[in-house]
This record gives C-alpha cells, structure tokens and sequence, in this order.
C-alpha cells in the first residue's frame, strides 16, 4: 500500500469538512477546573513552606519544593556599590558569575550545618500566573541570627507538575551594608 494517495485522499476528506464553530459556552472552563485564585494560594503555600524549611532547617521540606531530578536554575547578582566595593580587592569578582558549586542543594546545605537561626523574610509578594507556569517576584531580606546579611528584590519561576508548583528558577540581587574602612 503507498502512503502517498492514501495522504492525499485524507487531505482532500479534511478539507471538505465544514469548520468547526466554537461558541462561548464551549470554550468555557469545565466545572472543576484548577482556577486562576486557586493557583494563587497554592503558590503562597509554597512561598511559605520555603521561609519555613529555612528557619526550621528542614532540608526534606525546602528539597520538596524543587523538581527532583530537573535543572534548576540558581542566579544571584551583586549589587553596583557592593561590586564596587569586592573589586578594590578581588578585580576579578563578577557581577553576575556562575558557579555550578552553587544551588539551592547548596544552599540548604548551608543552613543546616550553621548554628546560627537563618531566615528570610518576603515584602510585597506579586505572584503571576495563567495556573500552569507562574513568575512569583519579591523584595527580601536574609536574616542571620536576627542581623540583616544581605537584601534585595528575589524571582522565582514554577511550573505546575503532577506532583503540585515546583521552582525551576531562582534569581535574586544582593545588598548589604557595606563596612567602612578602618
């Protein structure tokens, strides 16, 4: 049997076929469907389960929150003034440097093995998201025994997957007082 004259005959059976009209009422959502503010404080969840993990510790809990076997994208960006600063003695720092040694398994990590009580809190939450990919942006504040480290604006991207929001990417700026020279 040749595929092409049976290719064609579908072609041309398709083409004869009138289009089909979508009216309003079909294209509305199906009872039940995932909404939009659903989405929305599913997401808070999320933003909260993160600060948590943080201050309890809780590397399960904060590894929960990030696909388990996917990439994640982990960027932080130094500050103008504060690059400034780090380049009077290491003219080589970057503003913006990649280092693979560096995710937010690192992170955790990091906060799990220090004494001191970490936390990082979150102002002005704007969550963005048609209920299958959302863009979560905020300023912070990261707290290390109650002394403000460092502080910035911080954005994540989620995907919805079967397992619930996971965040794909995290990119944030970083700030932080600057001592003067003695």
């Amino acid at each position: 049997m040749k595929l092409r004259p049976l290719a064609a005959c579908l072609s041309i059976a398709f083409a004869a076929l009138p289009p089909l009209a979508v009216s309003a009422q079909d294209a509305a959502p199906v009872a039940g469907a995932y909404t939009q503010a659903q989405a929305k404080q599913d997401i808070g969840k999320v933003v909260e389960a993160f600060r948590t993990a943080i201050i309890d510790k809780d590397k399960p809990k904060f590894l929960a929150l990030f696909p388990a076997n996917g990439p994640v994208a982990w960027q932080s960006v130094i500050g103008d003034d504060n690059l400034r600063h780090m380049r009077l003695n290491k003219p080589e720092t970057g503003k913006a440097r990649y280092n693979a040694k560096y995710s937010h398994l690192g992170f955790i990590d990091n906060i799990v093995s220090e004494q001191e009580r970490s936390e990082e809190t979150f102002d002005d939450i704007r969550i963005d998201t048609d209920g299958e990919v959302a863009a979560v942006s905020f300023d912070y504040r990261f707290l290390s025994d109650g002394k403000e480290t460092n502080r910035g604006q911080e954005s994540w991207s989620l995907v919805r997957t079967d397992e619930g929001w996971k965040i794909v990417s995290v990119v944030w700026s970083m700030h932080w007082p600057i001592k003067p020279a003695t």
